[in-house]
């Protein structure tokens, strides 16, 4: 009778607490890695620095009884339990952080790839040859007790092992794979890449979508969908058309769980379209950032908590947790609790579909079914007018996210703005010179040590002042495809900027990082939920790619990099006059 009381007592404390949180299911259903007192209990306490260290943590026996143990200490104590209890249960019931996992040395690595013989300076040459040295660092396997006793870990199984991004991020994410792997193929490992893709396969067979990362407490939300990418790349790398016939249902599915999850119908000039943005309907505090997105929700009437609470994992299955650009055209721009990511339609994730789209039909064509390949060519063909019709701005001339409840673009500048040239979706070749000249007088020129991810200085990792390799390549790579020769050398003169700064961090602090302060000379970046990360994936494969694409032309010196602001126009006005 005891027990019923306490557990009667306890639903009701728990309902008090969270007032209508459980009108959203959780993030997963475990008990003690997604939601529930234990979770509560642990996190509040603020045992550990980053509370992602807590849910990352393996069990040393059975949920139920890790469970039933810590409902009796809970009794004892009231509900109350002292801080110190609560340290020496976890000590019991817990082991520590990356246990399941063993380092893993990638069988297909081998000294001096051949991209390396293009870098003609000799100090790129040799820090190129260090990154590629990085994959032994960076790689993976999960254990096999991870397989026979999956409840007991937050981490989800993976037959072969992996590339990881580095520091806290001990388990592989989904967009940041995509530049692992470009960096993967040019370092010639395509066997790597290849069991990477499988994982990510594997996760789709399972679960329907391929999580934000390989973690329990992440099944609920995506990231940027570049699985159709990867595929290309390691494809056209391999020409491994068996392997791609064998797994095109498994693409198309994916593809699928963006239509059905993740659709919205927008209007425009009298028509209606259908575009994606980023929806995570699922309740309760993100369990690796769980303190902080509780006391953030407290500060809000209780009605509005769950609504926050979604917001915050729609953010971050967008990639950029956070971003003045979520927080845009709410009550109080500057604070996270005004975030509404669901309310805008993003540019990079629908030109990263529309991509996908195009993709699809070129592997239906190549595997010989016509109908398949038509019905993604229409998919592209509708989503491309949409870009125009929807986010294209011609006043500005480059596209911008459109704001759903004001029914307006956001017209800040995010180098988002610039993703349909990397995807190569649009249509009209003047597109690239209007992008271009949005560039310049946005003044993104003028900064000399990279992209700003925006304009906005909000104190949030995704804002000014800091840079992010993967964004560098959106602008990069969008001017570098295009047959003008102006948009090309502003492409190659970013290029020596971001890695310029990548080498001289590199050459202070041995290490590269997952984003850099571009505002006073190249700093490792700051800001957010967490310290800065060294190692890192998708830093180094943006990089090489770089190195590859540019290394007869790029300097570790200072004299051809980093022009003085008023310098680079006629600097690209010198490099156009003929010889």
């Amino acid at each position: 009778m005891q027990g019923r009381t306490w557990g009667l007592r306890l639903l009701l404390l728990l309902g008090l607490r969270l007032g209508s949180q459980e009108a959203l299911p959780p993030p997963c259903g475990s008990q003690i890695y997604c939601h529930g007192e234990l979770l509560r209990q642990v996190q509040m306490a603020k045992l550990y620095q980053d509370d992602k260290q807590f849910v990352d943590m393996p069990l040393s026996s059975a949920p139920d009884q890790v469970l039933r143990h810590f409902r009796e200490l809970a009794q004892t104590h009231n509900l109350s339990i002292p801080r110190q209890e609560l340290q020496m249960f976890v000590q019991e019931h817990f082991r520590a952080v990356g246990q399941e996992l063993q380092p893993w040395t990638p069988e297909d690595w081998r000294d001096s790839p051949q991209f390396l013989q293009k870098i003609l300076d000799p100090r790129l040459r040799a820090w190129a040859g260090q990154l590629h040295q990085l994959w032994k660092k960076l790689g993976k396997k999960v254990k096999p007790e991870v397989f026979s006793h999956p409840e007991q870990f937050s981490l989800i199984y993976s037959r072969h092992p992996f590339i990881v991004p580095g520091g806290r991020f001990v388990e592989f994410y989904y967009w940041d794979s995509y530049w692992v792997m470009e960096g993967l193929l040019l370092s010639e490992m395509p066997e790597t890449v290849k069991g990477m893709l499988q994982n990510f396969l594997d996760l789709v067979q399972t679960y329907g979508h391929v999580p934000n990362g390989a973690r329990v407490y992440y099944l609920q939300r995506s990231q940027p969908p570049l699985l159709t990418l990867m595929m290309d790349r390691y494809v056209a790398h391999t020409n491994d058309t068996t392997f791609l016939r064998d797994h095109i249902e498994t693409l198309a599915s994916e593809l699928d769980f963006w239509t059905k999850n993740r659709s919205i119908s927008v209007s425009s000039g009298g028509k209606s379209y259908i575009l994606n943005h980023y929806e995570v309907p699922y309740g309760g505090p993100r369990p690796e950032s769980y303190s902080k997105d509780a006391e953030l929700a407290a500060t809000l009437l209780e009605g509005n908590r769950d609504t926050l609470l979604a917001e915050l994992k729609a953010s971050a299955e967008s990639g950029w947790d956070f971003s003045s650009r979520w927080l845009v055209g709410g009550p109080n721009p500057s604070s996270l609790s005004s975030i509404r990511t669901s309310k805008l339609v993003p540019v990079d994730l629908n030109a990263f579909l529309c991509q996908a789209e195009g993709l699809m039909s070129n592997f239906y064509s190549r595997l010989g079914n016509d109908s398949e390949a038509a019905k993604y060519r229409n998919l592209r063909a509708e989503r491309m007018a949409a870009l125009k019709d929807v986010l294209w701005d011609e006043d500005k001339g480059v596209w911008f996210d459109y704001d759903l409840e004001n029914e307006k673009k956001n017209l800040e500048f995010y180098p988002s703005n610039f993703a349909p040239l990397w995807a190569g979706c649009f249509s009209d070749p003047d597109d690239v010179d209007k992008a271009l000249k949005y560039l310049e007088d946005s003044r993104i020129l003028t900064y000399q040590y990279g992209i700003p991810t925006s304009l906005q200085k909000t104190g949030q990792q995704w804002d000014f002042p800091n840079a992010w390799a993967p964004l560098q390549d959106l602008v990069i790579r969008g001017l570098a495809k295009s047959p003008s020769a102006k948009a090309q050398e502003v492409a190659f003169q970013l290029a020596q900027n971001w890695i310029r700064t990548n080498f001289d961090v590199y050459s202070k602090k041995s290490a590269m990082y997952e984003k850099y302060d571009i505002s006073n000379g190249g700093q490792p970046g700051g800001g957010g939920e967490y310290e800065v990360q060294e190692g890192f994936g998708w830093t180094n494969g943006v990089a090489l790619m770089l190195l590859d694409r540019y290394g007869d032309r790029l300097s570790s010196g200072a004299q051809t990099a980093l022009l003085a602001p008023h310098c680079l126009a006629a600097a690209l006005l010198l490099s156009l006059l003929p010889q």
